[in-house]
This record gives structure tokens, sequence and C-alpha cells, in this order.
């Protein structure tokens, strides 16, 4: 069974302290985590200057990512129900001396987009959030037509044996991940809300990066 949003929230907080260490646990198992979070953050065509908001930026791990497409002259908005995840954030970008960074603690569900925004991000997070059709068709909305919103996040890989499928879904527990949220299937919103710009699929399966973007 799925988690609901204050479980999800309790084991986010129970994992603030070491969550970049233990997410970096996956390199073990050949999971190139932050090249996929790089490609995630290539593919929304951000520019010097622009704001992007980052729907579950848990620790901030996309940050430097972010921060070497948009310059200091951009925003990042960094959006998190957690608020002991946005602390860790709040101490990267004070590490780095990253002033244009704001963080939001608030549900994905009810976040009140900004009137500019010239990107959206969600990695490893928007499967987790059980109104993401609504979260979606709000990206949607608060995009200008062209402007992208990527999302990169675990599916259950369609031909794997049953036996591999089940012990990657122990490894992913941790965080949140059940095989029940096979059943939430973002792409199909992301076609239902804006047009369908790429569709990527990585570590066997597992892993995708879906664009979409306003007409």
């Amino acid at each position: 069974m799925a988690f609901n949003k204050n479980q999800i929230a309790r084991i986010y907080h129970e994992r603030a302290q070491h969550y970049d260490l233990t997410a970096n646990l996956y390199y073990l198992f050949g999971l190139r985590e932050f090249a996929y979070r790089k490609k995630a953050v290539q593919a929304l065509s951000l520019k010097p200057g622009d704001t992007v908001v980052e729907l579950g930026c848990g620790t901030g791990l996309n940050f430097h990512f972010l921060q070497k497409k948009i310059s200091p002259h951009g925003q990042i908005i960094g959006v998190d129900l957690t608020g002991a995840m946005l602390a860790k954030a709040r101490q990267r970008a004070r590490r780095n001396r990253w002033n244009n960074i704001n963080l939001v603690q608030s549900d994905a569900a009810s976040f009140g987009f900004p009137q500019r925004v010239d990107g959206v991000l969600s990695t490893f997070a928007l499967t987790l959030v059980p109104e993401y059709d609504r979260v979606i068709q709000n990206c949607a909305s608060a995009l200008p037509a062209g402007k992208r919103c990527v999302i990169l996040d675990f599916k259950k890989p369609e031909h794997w044996p049953n036996w591999l499928i089940q012990t990657y879904a122990r490894l992913t527990k941790p965080f949140g991940v059940t095989l029940d949220l096979a059943e939430r299937h973002l792409c199909k919103s992301v076609r239902s809300h804006m047009d369908l710009i790429d569709f990527k699929e990585f570590y066997f399966g597992a892993i995708y990066i879906c664009v979409g973007a306003p007409a």
C-alpha cells in the first residue's frame, strides 16, 4: 500500500540528516542518480536569469546543476513538504553562498506558483504525491507556452522478472517508494495537460525522464 502524506513527511523527516549519504548508496547498484539529475536539469532548457520551481527539492541536490543554468541573476524556488529536508537545503545554499534561492514548505498539490515561472522540475518526488495529476495540471497553468516541466522518477520496469522487481522495491521502500506507485502514471497526466516533448528510460526501464510543455 502506498504511503499517505503524513507517512511520507515522517519518512523524510527521519531521513533528512543522512539523506545525501543514503542517496549515494544507489551507486553501489549501478544507479547513476546524479547523472540522471543532471540530464533532467539539462532538459529544462533554462537560460541565465530564469526562475525555476523545484517541487520536492529535498536537501537541494539539484541546486548546483540549476545554478549553472540560471546564473546568480536567476531564481530557484525550492518546495518541499518536510521542514527537516528544507533545513538541509538551506544549509547547502548558505554554504555555497547562493543568495537566489527561496525555500517554501508546502505540499506540492497546494503550492501557489509565482507569476513568473520559466521551468518546473521534480526529481524522485512527484510519484509520491497522491494528487500528482492536479500538480501537473497546475504546472501547465503556471508555465508560459513552450516552457518546460521535467519529471525524473521511478517506475515499475516492464521486462524485469518478479524477483528482481521485489528486490528493487525493498531497496527503494526506505524512500517511500512502493509497488502501488506503479499505478500512478505521471507521463499520462503530462500528455493530458501539456504537449509531451520527450520521454527517455534509464536503468533498464526503472527510471525515466518525462518532458512536457504547454502549447
